[in-house]
């Protein structure tokens, strides 16, 4: 990532006729918001003088609070390449901040700050390598999103079978304009099912990186009269849609998974995985955290760990593997886009980090998979059940997010499908 001055930015503003700036955040759910400006506002934005109704922010509001400050991180600037050249659009990705400028602990990204900032004190660091997979659907006429496509397309298949080649060409060119490293395009497993690779980065320019990168989807998508989702099983028929999230981790600059003298992974590496597979369903609200989720969820993997990339790649839950640019690392593949990245990689480093200062060990004998939560509710209770997951998103922001999911499977379950009536209106 760039690394800017005050002076850059202000600098490229008048020089690329920027008029608007957008300051974008995420609720503590995923949900990008932002509040929009004109580039008159650039110093009191560069001076953390723009605040806002934290009120209006599901899960922000508080009784003792009534603003809070949208601080730009001035690295994150980019210039929107699908909006106009004349009165360009920018945006900044921000930190809030109480009032007195301090961090504001309920930020999803300070969330995963705190995390990052731990793990470095003890010496180790990250790179993260997400895969974000997507479907490209119609709409109707009135331009209303639905899950219906006249393509046929299979993996990496060509126009005409792909007939989304076109809108994610553009995607692609949209985030390189943006500083994306794109790696891999390609049309995926499923007829209008897509996947764009870009780099891997640090876990915070990573997540910030997923916010941008389904921003860019769904509105080049839009332009190419299609809708682009990362729901994770839009179709009972298909297979659903990932993000597979590739870990590599560093202790004082070596490989974990390859710092043994021989060449093999380490103890600690051991234990990382040991970490994430004792905590792994205490998580699970965190790294698949719709109802549709767990559709996707369902059956999906025929066992929890595989150790090379000839052990059940595609089945294993967590694969340890050398191949890739980021060295010998950690897949895991239960993670989808619909997660809010912020705290899905807090949470994972966290209990990777902990196996390491525990020395907790893999026990082979146990049953990981059958210990995953298959509902949503089952997901709420297990992550009751795991205080050290909690700890790392806090007491409000744990209780705000349980009331929420708590409330959206009690509203599913009220809910009549079109299965059940198929299945016994006629019969009963």
């Amino acid at each position: 990532m760039v690394k800017y001055t005050k002076q850059d930015i202000i600098s490229m503003v008048e020089e690329e006729d920027v008029e608007f700036i957008r300051l974008q955040f995420v609720d503590i759910y995923g949900i990008l918001k932002n509040v929009a400006v004109t580039a008159s506002q650039l110093n009191r934005i560069l001076n953390n003088e723009l605040t806002f109704d934290c009120g209006a922010i599901e899960g922000f509001e508080s009784k003792n609070l009534s603003k809070l400050i949208l601080s730009p991180d001035i690295d994150t600037f980019a210039i929107f390449p699908w909006r106009p050249q004349s009165g360009r659009v920018a945006r900044f990705i921000c930190d809030i901040k109480n009032i007195d400028g301090t961090p504001y602990e309920n930020d999803s990204r300070y969330v995963l700050k705190k995390v990052l900032k731990q793990a470095a004190k003890e010496g180790y660091y990250f790179n993260i390598g997400p895969e974000c997979e997507f479907f490209l659907f119609d709409v109707d006429d009135e331009g209303n999103p639905t899950t219906d496509t006249k393509e046929k397309g299979g993996y990496f298949d060509v126009g005409p079978l792909d007939k989304g080649e076109n809108a994610r060409r553009d995607m692609v060119l949209s985030l390189s304009d943006m500083g994306f490293e794109i790696e891999t395009s390609y049309h995926s497993d499923e007829v209008a099912q897509h996947q764009i690779d870009f780099k891997y980065d640090s876990p915070l320019h990573t997540a910030d990186n997923i916010m941008t990168f389904k921003l860019a989807v769904h509105t080049v998508a839009r332009r190419h009269g299609l809708h682009a989702t990362f729901m994770p099983k839009p179709r009972t028929e298909l297979n659903g849609s990932g993000m597979q999230t590739h870990i590599t981790v560093y202790k004082d600059g070596n490989n974990i998974f390859t710092s043994a003298p021989d060449g093999t992974c380490s103890k600690e590496g051991y234990a990382f995985m040991a970490g994430l597979l004792n905590h792994l369903p205490g998580m699970t609200l965190i790294n698949n955290t719709v109802i549709n989720s767990y559709k996707r969820l369902y059956g999906l993997f025929d066992k929890m760990i595989a150790y090379d990339c000839s052990e059940g790649e595609r089945y294993a839950l967590l694969q340890m593997t050398d191949i890739g640019r980021m060295g010998a690392g950690l897949v895991l593949r239960s993670p989808d886009a619909a997660c809010n990245p912020y705290l899905m990689l807090a949470v994972v480093l966290s209990a990777g980090l902990d196996g390491i200062r525990n020395n907790m060990e893999i026990d082979i004998n146990s049953e990981y998979v059958s210990n995953l939560p298959r509902t949503l509710e089952d997901a709420i209770k297990a992550y009751k059940a795991d205080e050290f997951i909690q700890n790392v998103l806090g007491s409000f922001m744990s209780d705000k997010l349980v009331s929420r999911k708590k409330k959206e499977w009690k509203e599913y379950c009220r809910q009549v499908s079109s299965w059940e009536i198929d299945q016994y209106l006629d019969k009963i």
